[in-house]
């Protein structure tokens, strides 16, 4: 068991940390001078999916450096589970109109592309100027549905991972690193 943070609840049910808290600010803070500096004088709208990506999506704007707005969907695949369900149900569409912005989808974890393609279609019906992609994590993996992600945080290996806005059930999403749960408390 770890203790990278002791007193987190939780953080004693990882197997092992697979990226620390320092690492994930670090890699954020470049990825938000990335977009700062792609997106310069556009008028962008970051489009995080709920629930896992509000965490990255925060940590990601107080960094950068240009005006842009935020929008929210929501998008079901896990199902509780440990492991994607061949179906993604969207749960929140956005709010305001995309036509005529920059979009770009900020997403906790590239795994099987079931969710991102899902979502990736359903912006692309809001006719954005442009649509990109920012994952936080993307899985070494085969994968169903192929998307280019624009930025990448971190490229990982595949294991079940929980931390910094990821879960299992709800729970892990407060801990401040990534880490690989133990396979004994989802299998």
């Amino acid at each position: 068991m770890v203790s990278e943070t002791p007193n987190v609840p939780g953080i004693g049910d990882l197997e092992r940390i697979l990226i620390s808290e320092e690492r994930l600010a670090r890699r954020v803070t470049e990825l938000a001078t990335e977009i700062s500096r792609d997106y310069a004088g556009r008028d962008l709208v970051l489009v995080s999916v709920l629930k896992g990506g509000i965490v990255f999506l925060a940590d990601l704007i107080r960094r950068m450096r240009i005006p842009h707005e935020i929008e929210l969907v929501g998008a079901s695949s896990y199902h509780g589970g440990s492991t994607p369900a061949p179906s993604v149900r969207i749960t929140k569409d956005v709010d305001q109109n995309l036509a005529g912005k920059d979009v770009l989808l900020i997403e906790d974890i590239y795994d099987s592309g079931n969710t991102l393609g899902v979502v990736h279609e359903l912006l692309e019906i809001h006719r954005p100027t442009s649509l990109e992609v920012c994952a936080l994590l993307r899985k070494n993996k085969p994968r169903r549905r192929k998307l280019e992600i624009k930025y990448v945080g971190f490229d990982i290996e595949d294991a079940f991972v929980v931390g910094y806005g990821l879960d299992f059930k709800e729970r892990y999403r407060n801990i401040p690193c990534i880490g690989v749960l133990h396979p004994s408390l989802y299998q």
